[in-house]
């Protein structure tokens, strides 16, 4: 089963999570931002994740969402991180939904910095999905 974990952080927090994600799925977690964000060959899972920034996600990941096709991922998981609110789970999987990406239902989030038992979750979360 092939595995992508895209993420956008501002402060560290959401690529904590991102690269437990990605370490219990054996993929590297890649910022949005970067050059090898792109997904070349469709993947079966797509963790993406994001935070909350001023009532929206930042820029960088609206934009990386507007390059997404039904042919990227089979499926994706939406996981954030925040220091108040989980809206953006709800922005991030409208956008992936437009895009004719289907979404799990089930998203992973957590609030302010993520310690050890948050890590621990964040990757068996993430387990649920990567048979």
């Amino acid at each position: 089963m092939s595995t992508a974990v895209r993420y956008y952080s501002r402060s560290g927090n959401t690529r904590a999570v991102a690269e437990a994600i990605a370490a219990k799925a054996g993929v590297q977690a890649v910022s949005v931002d970067s050059p090898e964000a792109g997904i070349s060959d469709g993947v079966d899972v797509l963790f993406i994740g994001g935070a909350l920034y001023a009532y929206g996600i930042d820029k960088h990941l609206k934009k990386y969402l507007k390059t997404l096709g039904s042919g990227d991922a089979k499926k994706a998981v939406v996981f954030s991180t925040a220091r108040f609110s989980k809206h953006a789970l709800d922005v991030i999987k409208k956008e992936l939904a437009g895009a004719g990406i289907p979404v799990e239902e089930e998203t992973f989030f957590s609030k302010g910095k993520p310690g050890g038992d948050v890590l621990k979750a964040a990757a068996d979360f993430a387990g649920r999905f990567i048979c």
